[in-house]
């Protein structure tokens, strides 16, 4: 019987040898005739997406791009929702060689030309009702539908004759750059290598236990990492079938969604639970749920075990890393859940809690600086941001995550709080600072500073402290909110916009978020 650790191992020399192909590891070492997808339409229509297909229309849609100029290390942006495009689009860009960078179909058009500027992004693939975000973008735009002037089909470019063998890249080589929001300035490129599907994969069967026999079903969204890594990527590496809702979210199609498709493993955030408590979804007998992306509250896990036929386990972890923690569904590292822990470091994975002032462990129980020993974790694969370096400390040995939390004398970690700016919107991390900038640039803003509160359905909320110039009038409110919903993204707009005379700084004039949030 194989253990853990030699899984890992077993993974890592899988995924991380030199000659190593995305496409082949992903996709065209599955059996054909096997489902890899069952994609759902709003009124429950459906359609099986095989690994040949896959396969087949992959490689003709890598055939296209080679004759649009796309090479090896060439990045092309997916702004697609959760449909079939969006997996075949993938691969045919990991045939290539080239560079995935995934879009969130949320985002609006400032944010992603931040996000397809100076990256050498040569293509963006979308869907009708995404097109207008690209503007006059000067690379090739393919769309789903009917094509606008200089655009292309993407139907039209599956008729191109099948690449005959998918590029090699290694493990070292980069097959996602994904935008990840920081503490500090601009959204920053995290670059996952191929030998980071090890941790994927390995999350998938041991956080997760994906069966052979499950109807496994990740609700996030693709555009941001949980949704990529464990509903797209792990499901492939295991050659197991998946679900995709082509459809935005709405709890009663989430609730008919897993009755209607007998779904027996489903994992989503904290607040797709809460909206389907609110809902009364219930009667439904599940065989494992998962949480991840927030704090998972106790009357969430305890409301689904009768609900929803299985308790809720919380899970752990962040762009640059995957999943890093969990209370594990898998019988080799399953334990008893204990209330407001994130469970276990998973294999192949070491974290520890460091004191706030130095580089040393905290005793067990106290709060700290939650880290990832590097040198004992052989699943971490981040190495730093795309042209800036990651949080490490400076010897290398600990990787910081940003994270407060504390860790028993058994081992369990608890979260504490995020760092001081980041916000935990319904599974989002937000920077403020991406918000506040937003705000600053209408010329009735003097200064703005924006903090998060508690919310019962999305964990927190947005709310914004605005100092207006003189003369401006309060209702100038609802503008602001349009700016940020159409200038970053309809979701991270403020629910709320409180006008103050100044904002509490220290004798330096430093910003201090803390007393907003004190004073809420």
């Amino acid at each position: 019987m194989t253990s853990p650790a030699q899984h890992v191992a077993g993974l890592l020399a899988l995924f991380g040898r030199p000659e190593a192909c995305t496409a082949e590891l992903l996709c065209d070492q599955h059996p054909s005739d096997a489902i890899a997808f069952t994609v759902i339409e709003p009124d429950l229509a459906f359609h099986n997406l095989t690994f040949g297909e896959l396969r087949e229309r992959s490689a003709r849609f890598a055939t296209a791009l080679t004759a649009l100029g796309v090479r090896r290390g060439d990045r092309v942006a997916t702004l697609l929702g959760k449909s079939a495009e969006l997996v075949i689009a993938t691969l045919a860009i990991w045939r290539l060689g080239a560079v995935q960078v995934p879009l969130f179909t949320a985002l609006a058009a400032p944010a992603i030309a931040t996000r397809i500027t100076g990256n050498e992004t040569k293509a963006v693939i979308t869907e009708p009702s995404q097109r207008a975000k690209l503007g006059a973008w000067p690379g090739h735009v393919i769309t789903t539908g009917d094509p606008a002037d200089g655009d292309m089909s993407f139907a039209s470019l599956l008729s191109a004759e099948p690449q005959p063998f998918p590029a090699t890249v290694g493990g070292d080589g980069t097959i996602v750059e994904l935008y990840t929001s920081g503490t500090t300035g601009s959204p920053k490129g995290v670059l996952v290598p191929l030998k980071a599907v090890a941790a994927m994969r390995s999350y998938q069967l041991y956080g997760l236990d994906q069966q052979e026999s499950d109807v496994f079903w990740n609700a996030a969204d693709p555009g941001w990492a949980y949704g990529l890594y464990q509903a797209i990527i792990g499901p492939l590496s295991l050659g197991r079938r998946s679900l995709l809702l082509h459809s935005g979210f709405s709890p009663e199609l989430t609730g008919a969604v897993l009755r209607e498709f007998h779904v027996t493993n489903f994992t989503a955030g904290p607040t797709v639970y809460r909206a389907l408590r609110n809902a009364g979804i219930s009667g439904l007998r599940l065989r494992h749920c998962s949480s991840a992306g927030e704090p998972l509250p106790a009357d969430v896990a305890s409301w689904a075990k009768d609900a929803l036929g299985s308790p809720v386990r919380d899970h752990y972890g962040q762009t640059e890393l995957g999943m890093a923690v969990a209370n594990g569904w898998h019988p080799d590292v399953e334990c008893e859940p204990r209330p407001g822990s994130m469970g276990l470091a998973l294999p192949g994975w070491s974290l520890d809690v460091l004191r706030p002032d130095t580089d040393s462990i905290a005793p067990a129980g106290e709060n700290g600086r939650l880290a990832v020993n590097t040198a004992g974790s052989p699943m971490m694969w981040f190495s730093g941001y795309r042209g800036a370096p990651g949080r490490f400390t400076q010897d290398g040995r600990w990787y910081l995550t940003g994270d407060t939390a504390a860790k028993d004398a058994d081992g369990h970690i608890y979260f504490s709080s995020r760092d001081d700016d980041i916000i935990l919107m319904a599974g989002y991390r937000i920077s403020p600072h991406e918000v506040e900038n937003v705000l600053l640039q209408h010329n009735g803003v003097a200064e703005a500073a924006v903090v998060g509160i508690p919310d019962e359905l999305r964990g927190e909320v947005l709310i914004a402290y605005v100092v207006l110039r003189q003369g401006i009038p309060e209702s100038v409110g609802s503008e602001l909110q349009h700016m940020v919903k159409t200038r970053l993204a309809a979701h991270v707009y403020p629910r709320e916009i409180r006008f103050v005379p100044a904002l509490p700084k220290t004798s330096s004039g430093k910003l201090q978020r803390s007393v907003l949030r004190r004073n809420r």
